[in-house]
């Protein structure tokens, strides 16, 4: 059986590392290992009741993250609809093309930590391409972005899927991540910066046009400012309300979700547009969100469960000690297969490899594999979902990332592992 499950695993990772070649759906994949694995366990494992015990755990494990993400997601789609991300990028405005680098750079991370590395990377190179005319420097700046989202993303326990899965998980918590994890994701980001700025030293911004706001629907001031602030306050509250109430994430989010829903629909019960107040409504956000992205993570991580249950990751952990030894390179290892590879099942496979009696809550292993995981992902350009998305955006070529940006992104990698090893024997 196990000989059966691990090829099953394997040729579906190699079916998501190859979505856009084969041209399937990564989400299909993942659903369609999910359900040949349980099949699988469920009919040669012999204990029918046992399997779906299982099961029903993996699942109430599997919905505290969907949850989770489906409401962060509805929250940011209500943001942008309301135009409430002009309120950031109004603000960006200076002639040298360096300064603006820093700036669009650091605006990047730390809008990645509240929001999502993939929502902010579209929303920055939207604004990018508002701001510069020449297509080779928005390629530079795009290849920043995606860097700056990833790291922005590590440090925070809403800001990146694979940190988020061990906020939820119980391996991390939102304090210690955030002390632990800023200043190697800072380095990660402040090292291309240094590079890709002396580079461009001495240019100019050459003006694409002037910001504008979203055609179509046109907001007020003061709805764009007051949604976004709205918006932003739930998802910062979120670790509040579990820190304070000591329920699961899901429910801070859902909660958030529901005074934003009251507040919208009290926000616009005067307009006489039905359209324009349907475009802002929270159900049309619900309809918008990437559901097809919310449903991989549920093939992926039920996938993975079988994995765990069948105590086949336990094994591999136990392989990988003996083999490697060290655990700093085995995460360093993780974070560089995140390149090639997505992220998620990476983080859901090492979730199931270690225990928590051996490696609890905020130890080593599991603030350095959301710092690895996150960042790693950065080297290659297939190897997250904010290079994608910058792929499909600027149009940008595999092989001219790989040389521009990619070592770019290995050096910062490393530099960050470099201050989270030292800073780790410093304070411990």
């Amino acid at each position: 059986m196990s000989t059966a499950l691990v090829s099953i695993f394997v040729m579906a990772y190699a079916a998501i590392a190859l979505e856009h070649p084969l041209k399937v759906n990564k989400s299909a994949s993942a659903l369609l290992a999910a359900g040949l694995l349980w099949t699988i366990y469920a009919l040669a494992g012999g204990d029918f009741h046992a399997a779906v015990h299982n099961l029903h755990e993996s699942v109430a494990s599997t919905a505290q993250i969907v949850f989770f993400l489906m409401g962060a997601m509805t929250i940011v789609e209500v943001v942008d609809a309301h135009n409430g991300f002009y309120v950031i990028t109004s603000r960006i405005k200076t002639n040298s093309l360096s300064a603006l680098l820093w700036l669009v750079g650091f605006v990047t991370f730390f809008l990645s930590s509240i929001l999502d590395n993939l929502t902010t990377t579209i929303v920055m190179i939207s604004l990018m391409k508002k701001l510069l005319d020449r297509h080779e420097d928005r390629l530079f700046f795009a290849g920043i972005i995606v860097i700056a989202a990833n790291a922005g993303g590590a440090w925070s326990p809403i800001g990146d899927v694979t940190t988020t899965m061990l906020w939820i998980g119980g391996q991390i918590t939102t304090l210690e991540i955030m002390k632990g994890v800023l200043l190697p994701s800072l380095s990660c980001l402040v090292i291309p910066l240094l590079i890709t700025s002396w580079v461009l030293r001495g240019r100019e911004v050459v003006a694409a046009c002037a910001i504008e706001r979203r055609a179509g629907y046109e907001t007020t001031p003061f709805e764009q400012n007051f949604m976004f602030c709205m918006g932003m306050g739930t998802l910062i509250a979120v670790p509040i309300f579990k820190s304070i109430t000591h329920l699961p994430p899901f429910m801070g989010i859902l909660f958030g979700l529901g005074i934003l829903w009251l507040v919208g629909e009290l926000l616009h019960r005067g307009k006489e547009d039905d359209e324009f107040k349907e475009h802002l409504s929270l159900v049309a956000a619900l309809k918008r969100i990437d559901m097809s992205c919310i449903v991989f993570f549920i093939g992926i991580l039920l996938a993975v469960a079988t994995l765990e249950h069948t105590h086949i990751l336990g094994n591999l952990a136990a392989w990988l000690t003996q083999t490697v030894g060290n655990e700093a390179i085995i995460v360093t290892l993780i974070g560089l297969a995140s390149a090639v590879v997505d992220n998620v099942p990476l983080v859901a496979a090492s979730m199931g490899m270690y225990d928590m009696a051996t490696y609890p809550t905020d130890s080593f292993l599991w603030e350095f594999m959301a710092y690895c995981a996150g960042t790693g992902g950065s080297i290659l350009i297939i190897g997250s979902a904010a290079g994608v998305a910058a792929m499909g955006l600027e149009k940008i070529h595999f092989f001219w990332y790989a040389r521009k940006i990619g070592f770019l992104a290995a050096i910062g990698y490393f530099s960050g592992i470099v201050v989270y090893i030292a800073q780790y024997k410093l304070f411990h």
